[in-house]
């Protein structure tokens, strides 16, 4: 037996909540708010103060927004990197819960230092896997580096990899090296 919030539920889907409105909105949003910060179309000025043209962002964002909804494709991308970028903020809450766990009273769960950075980069990695997910790419992906020349591929990556990382090691330390130099010789 259907429930009557289910009932309303598939009402919303039936009349393209989901599909139209809802996608409408966050892709609106979204511009509208770049827009506002960036003055792309510039500020006028009213008794001394400077607004930005509201009227041409918010027009911009409308008919961007309507141009994506028209593409079945784009909100089914935007509907499934939202609904994963939720479950990877929802794995995220549950993880940093089970951390608090372990902490005394009173003391932080944020991570400090190197673990902020490795936890700010799986997140990224997730949200790049999410994507390459809703784009349709990822059987095509996973076939590649599976069969064929999969061995040659992964050693690439591996070895781009350790390169970028050997890379960024080097130029870290010279920078700090770097400036450990000028300011002893400003003191001589």
């Amino acid at each position: 037996m259907a429930s009557a919030f289910r009932g309303v539920i598939e009402f919303f889907d039936e009349i393209g909540l989901y599909d139209v409105v809802l996608p409408f909105l966050l892709v609106f949003t979204i511009v509208f708010a770049i827009l506002e910060k960036t003055k792309v179309f510039g500020t006028e000025t009213i008794d001394g103060k400077k607004y930005t043209k509201k009227n041409l962002n918010a027009t911009t964002s409308f008919v961007i927004a309507f141009f994506v909804v028209a593409s079945s494709k784009l909100v089914e991308i935007i509907t499934t990197v939202s609904s994963f970028t939720v479950i990877l903020l929802m794995l995220a809450v549950l993880f940093l819960l089970l951390i608090g766990s372990f902490m005394k009273e009173g003391e932080g769960v944020f991570l400090e230092g190197n673990w902020n950075t490795f936890f700010m980069l799986i997140m990224f990695i997730g949200i790049v896997l999410i994507f390459i997910f809703a784009l349709g790419w990822w059987d095509q992906l996973w076939s590649f580096l599976q069969f064929g020349r999969g061995g040659d591929t992964v050693g690439a990556i591996v070895l781009l990899v350790i390169i970028f990382l050997f890379v960024w090691y080097i130029v870290k330390g010279e920078k700090a090296g770097h400036t450990g130099k000028k300011s002893s010789d400003e003191h001589h």
